[in-house]
């Protein structure tokens, strides 16, 4: 299995996921699942800009990420698949999608209607459902912001 971490960051590519989680898994590839994303150039040369010239970095959509889901997973480069809502990451395991799979919640931040579980992460009931059925497709799902941290599972996560 080529791709190491599923991440649920509103961030996307940024200094934790680089520096932290690049350490523990030296990827060759970082994959941003964005539909906004996947359409602009000019936003994926921010998101780029500052990169080892060696890290490849793909932009997709959802619907064009799922076909590509098998070929990502049978590469032998080591890869991070990072999204910036849940809503991108339910659609991605639709279907069973993401069967068998571990997805870590990285950060969702502070937004009307949403309260803190995590100092990293904010849920409102919407986000909840939307983990839920993540699960629901098999998933693991857990809340972990470093790779050092210990990993928050999803009934804690839910927990009032």
């Amino acid at each position: 299995m080529a791709i190491l971490l599923y991440r649920v960051d509103e961030r996307l590519i940024h200094g934790q996921v680089l520096v932290s989680w690049g350490a523990k898994f030296q990827p060759q590839r970082i994959i941003v699942v964005d539909d906004q994303l996947a359409t602009s150039t000019w936003e994926q040369e921010l998101y780029a800009l500052g990169l080892p010239e060696d890290l490849e970095v793909t932009f997709a959509n959802v619907a064009d990420a799922r076909v590509r889901l098998p070929q990502w997973r049978a590469d032998a480069r080591r890869s991070l698949l990072l999204v910036r809502d849940l809503e991108t990451m339910r659609g991605l395991a639709r279907g069973g999608a993401l069967s068998g799979e571990r997805v870590n919640i990285g950060g969702i931040h502070y937004a009307a209607g949403r309260e803190r579980v995590l100092p990293y992460v904010f849920l409102s009931a919407a986000d909840r459902a939307m983990l839920e059925q993540i699960a629901a497709e098999n998933v693991a799902v857990v809340a972990q912001d470093l790779p050092g941290s210990k990993a928050v599972a999803l009934a804690d996560l839910l927990r009032p």
